[in-house]
């Protein structure tokens, strides 16, 4: 698996995770599924982490938005709508994890659904630092999804 992506979207994943350090950012990522498998970026919709809890989705464990994020059904929505009008499907899910690895937690894995792509840029100390991105698998484990840099898309 692989997701193409171009500079412009990344820089705008890092600066939203600068941005809104030390809480965790959150958007939509939306693009293409490609015939063999790969994904293809064309647009980052970032959505504010609203998460506050998130008990009202039987979700809440004590952490706050340093180390979660929600993003709503109503923004969801939104996001489709928007790649709908470009021509797009969301394709996946970005995020930061403030002052830790661009590795995906347990909770973000058992949140996650299939097919799609999870972008997690590390923020440390405010600055943006790795950029990774997973996809689940059959037995619902990450795996690390290959990030293709160019400049065409």
């Amino acid at each position: 698996m692989a997701l193409t992506v171009n500079e412009a979207q990344l820089g705008a994943i890092r600066a939203h995770g600068e941005r809104t350090y030390p809480r965790e950012c959150c958007g939509l990522l939306l693009g293409r599924f490609e015939p063999d498998g790969a994904k293809t970026l064309h647009a980052v919709y970032p959505v504010e982490n609203t998460w506050e809890g998130a008990g009202e989705f039987g979700l809440g464990d004590g952490e706050g938005k340093e180390r979660r994020f929600l993003i709503t059904p109503e923004d969801y929505r939104a996001g489709e709508r928007s790649a709908r009008a470009q021509g797009l499907e969301v394709i996946g899910t970005y995020h930061s994890h403030p002052d830790h690895p661009a590795r995906p937690s347990e909770f973000d894995r058992g949140n996650a659904w299939p097919v799609y792509s999870y972008l997690i840029v590390s923020v440390q100390n405010g600055q943006a630092a790795d950029l990774t991105s997973w996809t689940l698998d059959d037995e619902r484990q990450f795996q690390f999804e290959t990030v293709h840099q160019t400049t065409e898309v």
